[in-house]
């Protein structure tokens, strides 16, 4: 397929079904806290506009974890028929944890998901409540564990290897290796500003076609002060995650900078665009900025980036791949500052609700924080090549002994599998997003069941008594 041999038809595979997977956790990742946020304020204000947009996003998350669901599975069983060399070396490791997330984090998901969807006439306001709160902790939790999983892939520690396999020595150092905390929380706000962007199109979308109801607007304000505050707080912890990888794996910030070498006593330009060759060892086309590589990744005017000519041909990350997926991250993150710095301005003029450029501008923006994450992950796994564990196993040495005839197949039935099914799904979520919230007139009612089960025995199922 392509001239590609079994090797990169495993990667391709795993790349492909991985992209469509993180997708769907990092919506239901923001909305479960969303959800909870506006349950939390129709309990305090018993405004029905709250419950009116619980009750819109609770069924977009709905089609969202499922989704979420199906697609990890796919993805899980992956590491035993692809990647059965890495399974071998670091199952001791990644197996554990990924049953860490089963135990803790799926099943408290699962555990009240049926209530928090299904319930709210069920069960006690405060039950209910406390259901959702508990699907938005389970949520958190599976991205605890997943981000161990990784960070752990791309800064081990905690471990010994006895016999070609790894060995787990210290838990607390490989739940909690260097690069941990920086990423975790890289990816948890990555994913509550993907979901604001996500709630704001949304709304864009009803503001433009004159859908000016109380709902649609307090779910565009709100996803405009999200996006305000967590914009520049996701630049700060990118900025910390930066200079992390900078000190544990100096190979991937040299290729994403497109930086070949340090001439003596001069400090790193920062290069803006260009296109690395990775067989001439020099950035094409680069446009430059003296000094202020350095500046941004030492934090000095003085202080020298790692050069990917100081690193063996053999141990490069690809630099043209990663060079232009943190650039594309990036300049999402800047357009997504910028949208948020407009929407204080407008709410200053009195017009954010009213304004068609702006509206137009947050419609277009509704992805971006989907292909900023895209971008992201592209980024620190392209960037960890060639090494599948960082420094002790190369991604070669991982695949399965498959042939190229079977995985050739085997993508193209993910392709059209996924198109087909995801596809569907993504449909039908857009017409729930076109459907709009109810009207308060239209709403389930609230705890139209005594909350405890056995105190219903004296009604019929009319609700009339025996």
């Amino acid at each position: 397929m392509f001239d590609l041999d079994a090797f990169h038809l495993a990667r391709i595979q795993f790349a492909f079904t991985v992209s469509f997977h993180i997708i769907f956790p990092a919506i239901t990742i923001g909305l479960a806290s969303y959800l909870a946020v506006l349950e939390g304020m129709w309990l305090k204000t018993k405004n029905p506009v709250w419950r009116s947009l619980y009750h819109f996003w609770s069924k977009i998350f709905a089609v969202n974890f499922g989704m979420g669901v199906v697609s990890g599975l796919v993805m899980a069983y992956q590491f035993g028929t692809n990647w059965s060399g890495f399974s071998q070396f670091a199952g001791s490791i990644t197996g554990p944890l990924l049953t860490y997330e089963v135990l803790t984090a799926f099943f408290l998901e699962a555990g009240f998901l049926g209530v928090m969807l299904f319930g709210w006439n069920k069960v006690g306001p405060g039950l209910h409540f406390f259901s959702t709160c508990m699907v938005a902790l389970g949520t958190l939790m599976s991205t605890f564990w997943i981000l161990a999983s990784n960070s752990w892939m791309q800064t081990p520690q905690g471990h010994e290897i006895i016999n070609g396999q790894v060995v787990p020595v210290d838990w607390f150092a490989v739940i909690f290796n260097p690069s941990f905390p920086y990423r975790l929380f890289h990816m948890t706000i990555a994913a509550f500003l993907s979901s604001a962007l996500f709630v704001g199109a949304s709304a864009a979308w009803h503001l433009l076609r004159g859908n000016n109801t109380p709902a649609i607007r307090t779910m565009f304000s709100m996803a405009l002060w999200m996006t305000l505050i967590v914009a520049p707080i996701q630049a700060l912890v990118g900025d910390m995650h930066g200079l992390n990888t900078l000190k544990h794996q100096p190979a991937k910030i040299a290729a994403i900078e497109g930086h070949w070498e340090n001439p003596p006593g001069e400090p790193t330009p920062l290069l803006l665009f260009g296109w690395p060759d990775m067989e001439q060892e020099r950035t094409r086309y680069g446009l430059a900025i003296p000094a202020l590589g350095s500046l941004i990744l030492t934090h000095s005017l003085d202080k020298q980036v790692p050069a990917l000519k100081e690193f063996p041909k053999a141990d490069r990350p690809n630099s043209p791949i990663v060079f232009w997926s943190f650039r594309i991250m990036a300049g999402l993150g800047m357009l997504m500052l910028l949208l948020g710095a407009l929407a204080v301005w407008l709410r200053y003029k009195q017009r954010l609700y009213t304004s068609r450029p702006f509206l137009r501008f947050a419609l277009w923006m509704g992805p971006s924080g989907l292909i900023a994450i895209l971008a992201g992950w592209v980024t620190t796994e392209v960037g960890r090549q060639p090494w599948v564990v960082y420094g002790l196993q190369r991604t070669e040495d991982a695949v399965s002994a498959h042939g190229t005839l079977h995985m050739s197949i085997s993508l193209l039935a993910f392709f059209v599998v996924y198109m087909s099914v995801f596809g569907v799904g993504y449909s039908y979520m857009v017409r729930l997003i076109k459907k709009g919230p109810q009207p308060e007139d239209a709403l389930p009612p609230v705890n139209g069941t005594p909350a405890r089960p056995l105190s219903a025995a004296s009604q019929t199922t009319s609700g009339e008594a025996v």
